[in-house]
């Protein structure tokens, strides 16, 4: 993760802006730079340690889910020992990442805690770069989830939270009720992994299925500016809807 090491190593002047470029200049220290001077500065020699578009991609993607997080987790009040627990397992199991990975998305966490900014000025500003991909929006609406149900439950001002997201992507209540159901009991969780009704047809299933693995295909998820960690989520989505249809296929005996 190259913006990682030019983050740590104090390379950058980073001139990310908005609200989460605030949580992580404060996390690590950095001061901000405006457009023209960070043009300039790209131009000459040892202006190398600004982020390329891509890394800043990368950069928005990672703060904006961990100072989600933060927020949803201080949603009702206070972080409990639970909460907590569930974002670190999310980071070691889920994003799988190292130690020098996880003290990055704690810092970031802990800044956007108490950061003035609300949840809905990081996902505006999240939602702008990544409007277009519709799959990265849905990675990031399940990171919340995930973490929002960890204890078995969704409490309102969490769902609250995740409902505010959901506006601002554009998400249908439908669509956002199939993510759920993932995690809380509401439909099948094998049809709404691949986006699908019960009542879908075997033939309106097998093509679901076909566009959902093109679109999460491993070299086409890589190919969209991710943090390499979110990448091994995003193949684990990949092996989920692989999963799904064949657990549909055997139920209904295709």
């Amino acid at each position: 993760m190259s913006w990682l090491g030019k983050m740590i190593g104090g390379t950058i002047g980073f001139a990310l802006g908005g609200p989460l470029g605030a949580v992580a200049g404060a996390a690590f220290g950095h001061t901000f730079v405006d457009k023209k001077e960070e043009t300039y500065l790209k131009s000459i020699p040892g202006g190398q340690g600004y982020l390329s578009s891509n890394e800043e991609a990368q950069l928005i993607f990672f703060t904006a889910a961990f100072s989600m997080l933060a927020k949803i987790c201080k949603a009702d009040g206070q972080i409990t020992e639970k909460e907590i627990q569930a974002v670190e397992t999310f980071m070691a199991r889920d994003l799988q990442l190292d130690p020098e990975g996880q003290e990055t998305a704690k810092r970031i966490f802990r800044q956007a805690i108490d950061s003035p900014e609300g949840f809905e000025a990081f996902a505006r500003q999240f939602y702008i770069v990544f409007r277009t991909q519709p799959n990265i929006i849905e990675l990031m609406v399940d990171v919340l989830l995930r973490v929002s149900t960890a204890d078995g439950h969704i409490s309102l001002e969490e769902e609250s939270m995740i409902l505010a997201a959901i506006g601002i992507f554009n998400v249908s209540d439908t669509d956002y009720t199939r993510m759920k159901s993932k995690y809380v009991r509401v439909t099948n969780k094998y049809y709404a992994v691949l986006k699908c009704d019960e009542s879908a047809s075997n033939e309106e299933i097998k093509k679901q299925y076909r566009s959902l693995v093109t679109e999460y295909h491993p070299d086409k998820i890589e190919a969209k500016g991710l943090p390499e960690e979110f990448i091994k989520f995003a193949n684990d989505k990949f092996r989920e809807i692989q999963e799904a249809y064949e657990h549909i296929k055997t139920e209904r005996g295709l």
